[in-house]
């Protein structure tokens, strides 16, 4: 990789601000002052600084959000904020996006990664990875909504879903419940709930294939994925893969 681009992938500014770096003197690769911004690195067996200080490149970011309610999952919007703006400088540098969409109103696990693989083999309908949310419902759930979503369910817009897990916490004039779906239709949860008469008032996703949401995670907080935990969503099987 040339020395220009990245010093510019991990937030030096321009290639034109990245040259006049490069001028003054203070970029070295092991030890040897570097001036040429055609000059080729491998970051990940030399050591470059700049200024004294060791610069530490990925290609790939991998990080976990617990998402608040009131954020789009999108990297931008003209008039409304997005998961990215919670973003440090230091995590926005390299461009990520979310895996698949939370609606507005709805919380927790969030992947956000530039690795566009991985993202394609998580949100793929053909690959019916799990996603597990908590919810709370205005409505008795009973055994027959059980029942109901373990065949599928036909959506308001005639779609039958594939069948859905669900659990019934605490059943009531308001309902909590956990749901496990594989797809990721628009709104799924609540029109699953809406096409057997009942309204989610509340929704958090508490999984995504085999990684559950960090419990230590506030709203709003994220923290990068460990090596582990990027395997395990690498290896994500779908129910019926």
């Amino acid at each position: 990789m040339r020395i220009d681009k990245l010093l510019a992938n991990v937030g030096f500014g321009s290639r034109k601000e990245v040259k006049k770096i490069l001028k003054a003197g203070v970029v070295k690769v092991d030890d040897e002052v570097v001036s040429d911004p055609k000059t080729h690195v491998n970051p990940e067996e030399q050591e470059v600084t700049v200024h004294g200080e060791r610069i530490v490149y990925k290609e790939f970011i991998y990080l976990m959000m617990n998402k608040p309610a009131g954020y789009l999952s999108a990297t931008e919007d003209l008039s409304q904020e997005t998961v990215i703006d919670l973003l440090e400088y230091e995590d926005a540098i390299y461009d990520p996006f979310p895996v698949g969409r939370l609606d507005k109103d709805t919380e927790g696990l969030l992947i956000i990664t530039n690795d566009g693989q991985l993202a394609h083999q998580l949100t793929s309908p053909k690959k019916h990875v799990p996603k597990t949310y908590f919810a709370h419902i205005l409505g008795e759930v009973t055994e027959d909504d059980v029942k109901a979503f373990k065949q599928g369910v036909v959506l308001d817009d005639g779609y039958v879903t594939k069948p859905g897990e669900l659990s019934i916490v605490e059943s009531g004039p308001q309902s909590i419940i956990y749901l496990t779906i594989t797809e990721g239709k628009f709104h799924q949860v609540k029109r699953m709930f809406e096409a057997v008469g009942k309204k989610v008032t509340y929704l958090k996703r508490v999984k995504m294939g085999p990684l559950p949401l960090d419990e230590e995670l506030e709203i709003g907080e994220y923290r990068e994925l460990t090596d582990e935990e990027v395997d395990l969503l690498k290896n994500a099987k779908g129910v019926n893969a």
